[in-house]
C-alpha cells in the first residue's frame, strides 16, 4: 500500500492511495487535487497518514524531552557496544602496498607486522610488540618477534630479494638499465667486537663503536635491488666487486652499466670490472691522473655546459665537465677550512690531539713535527680544480649522458637518509650475526614499501612525502562496533579532517 501522483489532463495532480494484489493495482482512497507543489506535498503527507490508519499504525507522540533522553540513551548504547579503537590508518594504506609488492607470498604475518611498524614508528623489538597490541590489536611478543628472525635469517632471506626484484623490473618495464652501488656503515651501541662487527671508517661519526658495512645496490628511481653486509672493518672500495658479482649469480642480470662514486675508482677495481665484462660509470680521480692528463685538464675552458673528452692509455674515456655553481662551492669550503685551520694553529704549534686529522689539514706543512703554518702555495694549488669533475667509463654513452647517468648516484645517497632517517636502521641494538642480518632484511623490505608508496602518491598526483602521508594516517581511527543481538561486529574508518580526507584518492585507489 501506497501514496501515488496521476496527471491529470488538466494540469492538477490527483493523490490516490494504492494497494497491489495479485499483480494488479487497486485505488483504495482518493485524497485530493492539488495544483502547486506544496498543496501536492500536503495530500501525499494526509495519504500516508490514511494508510497508518487504515492499517491500525498508532504513532506516540514523544514530547521533546522524552526525546532527548531517549537520543542520549541510544547514544550511550552505542559507546558501550563498542569493541576497540585502532590508530591503523597507516596500516590500512601499507597492508594493500605490502601486497602489491607480493611480499604476501612469504606466507608469513609476522614479517607484516614487522615491517609495517618499522615505517610506522621504528623502534627497538620489545617496544615494537607493545606498539602492534595498542595500535593494531596484533598479538606478538617478544618471543615470537626473535623466532621469527631466526627463520627469516634461515630460510626467507632470498626470497624476499627476489620479490623485490621482480617488482622491480615489473615496474620498470622489464629492463634495469643502471644498476647504482654504495656503502654506508651501521653502528651499534656497543664495543665488541666478533667476526661481523669491528671498528672501522665511520660515515656517522662514532669512531669508538662497533660496526658493520652495508652495501647497497639500487636502480633508476631508487628502487632497492639488493643488499650486501660486510665486516665493519672492510675497505669500502673492496665490496663493490662481491656485491655487483653476487648479484648477477643470484639473478641472472648483467645487461646494465655499474654506475659509483670516485672512492670505488681503484685499480683493483675498474680492472675486474672490465674482466667480468661490465659496463661502468666512475667518478674520476683527475688529481691523481698521469702527468700529461693532469695539464690537459688544467687547459679546459672554465665554461658551464661544455663537455671534455680525453681517452687513457687503458682505452677507458675521461670526461670532465666544469660547473661554477661547484667552483664557487669548492671556493666556499676550502676558504671556511683554512680558516678553522688558522684558528686552530694561530700559535705556531700543533698538538697531539690534531695530527691525524683529515680535511683541510692537507694544506698545513710541518717543521720538526711540532711547528706549524699554513702553506698558501698549497692552497693556490688547489684552487685550480675548483669547479671540474671527472667521469671514467667504457661505454659507449655520448659525453652528456654519461654524466647524467652517474648524477643518478644521488638515489643511492637519498635511500642511505631515509633508511638510517625515517627507518631509524641504526644503532642496531642485536648481537648475533643471524638477528643482526635479520634486521637489516626488515630494514630493506620496509625501504622498498617507502618507495613503492612513493611511486604511487607521485603517480596519483597527491603532491606530498611519504613521511607526511603516513603522519596523516597514523592519526585515522578504525572503529569496531558490537552488535550484540546479530551477534556481529561493524567497522568504520573515520575519515574526519580535511587531512584525513585529502587521502581518499589513496584509499580509493589501493582499495582500502
Amino acid at each position: 500500500m501506497f501514496v501515488r501522483k496521476k496527471r491529470n489532463r488538466s494540469g492538477s495532480t490527483s493523490v490516490v492511495v494504492v494497494d497491489k494484489h495479485g499483480g494488479k493495482f487497486k485505488e483504495l482512497h482518493t485524497v485530493g487535487i492539488g495544483h502547486e507543489g506544496s498543496e501536492i506535498e500536503q495530500l501525499c503527507i494526509q495519504g500516508r497518514l490514511w494508510i497508518k490508519k487504515h492499517l491500525g499504525i498508532q504513532e506516540i507522540d514523544f514530547d521533546e524531552a522524552d526525546l532527548k533522553e531517549m537520543e542520549r540513551r541510544n547514544s550511550e548504547q552505542v559507546l558501550d557496544n563498542i569493541d576497540s579503537i585502532l590508530l591503523n590508518g597507516a596500516k590500512l594504506i601499507l597492508d594493500k602496498v605490502f601486497d602489491s609488492v607480493g611480499f604476501d607470498r612469504v606466507g608469513d604475518e609476522v614479517l607484516r607486522h614487522l615491517v609495517i611498524s618499522r615505517l610506522c614508528e621504528p623502534m627497538s623489538k620489545m617496544a615494537t610488540a607493545d606498539y602492534l597490541k595498542t595500535h593494531f590489536d596484533e598479538d606478538v611478543n617478544l618471543s615470537k618477534i626473535y623466532r621469527y628472525m631466526d627463520k627469516l635469517y634461515n630460510t626467507q632471506q632470498e626470497t624476499i630479494q627476489r620479490i623485490s626484484v621482480e617488482h622491480t623490473f615489473s615496474v620498470l618495464g622489464g629492463r634495469v638499465e643502471m644498476l647504482f652501488y654504495d656503502v654506508t656503515s651501521l653502528y651499534f651501541e656497543s664495543f665488541r667486537e666478533d667476526d661481523l662487527r669491528s671498528p672501522g671508517l665511520s660515515k656517522d661519526g662514532k669512531t669508538a663503536e662497533t660496526q658493520i658495512i652495508l652495501g647497497l645496490l639500487v636502480c633508476e628511481n631508487g628502487y632497492p635491488l639488493s643488499y650486501s653486509i660486510f665486516n665493519g672493518a672492510r675497505y669500502e672500495s673492496y665490496t663493490m666487486i662481491p656485491a655487483i658479482d653476487d648479484f648477477k649469480q643470484r639473478f641472472g642480470l648483467d645487461d646494465f652499466i655499474v654506475a659509483a662514486d670516485s672512492g670505488f675508482m681503484i685499480k683493483r677495481n675498474i680492472g675486474m670490472l672490465s674482466s667480468g665484462g661490465y659496463q661502468f660509470i666512475v667518478g674520476g680521480r683527475i688529481k691523481k691522473e698521469a702527468k700529461d692528463v693532469e695539464q690537459w685538464i688544467k687547459t679546459i675552458p672554465h665554461e658551464d655546459g661544455q663537455y671534455h673528452e680525453k681517452k687513457l692509455e687503458n682505452g677507458y674515456r675521461l670526461i670532465v665537465t666544469y660547473s661554477s655553481k661547484r667552483a664557487a662551492k669548492d671556493t666556499y669550503n676550502r676558504n671556511k677550512g683554512v680558516e678553522r685551520l688558522r684558528k686552530a694553529y694561530a700559535c705556531g704549534k700543533i698538538t697531539k690531539d690534531k695530527i691525524n686529522r683529515r680535511g683541510y689539514s692537507k694544506f698545513l706543512k710541518l717543521d720538526n713535527d711540532v711547528n706549524v703554518s699554513i702553506s698558501e702555495d698549497k692552497i693556490k694549488e688547489d684552487d685550480v680544480w675548483d669547479g671540474l669533475k671527472g667521469y671514467v667509463t667504457n661505454t659507449a654513452l655520448p659525453p652528456a649522458e654519461v654524466v647524467t647517468q652517474y648524477r643518478g648516484l644521488r638515489v643511492v645517497e637519498k635511500a642511505f637518509r631515509i633508511s638510517k632517517g625515517s627507518l631509524e636502521t641504526r644503532p642496531i641494538f642485536h648481537f648475533t650475526e643471524k638477528r643482526i642480518e635479520a634486521h637489516v632484511c626488515l630494514c630493506f623490505v620496509a625501504y622498498k614499501l617507502y618507495k613503492e608508496l612513493e611511486r604511487i602518491i607521485n603517480f596519483l598526483g597527491m603532491g606530498m612525502s611519504v613521511d607526511k602521508i603516513i603522519k596523516i594516517a597514523k592519526t585515522i581511527t578504525t572503529i569496531r562496533l558490537r552488535l550484540p543481538l546479530n551477534n556481529e561486529t561493524v567497522t568504520r574508518t573515520m575519515m574526519l579532517t580535511p587531512e584525513h580526507r585529502s587521502l581518499t584518492p589513496l584509499f580509493e585507489y589501493l582499495g582500502v
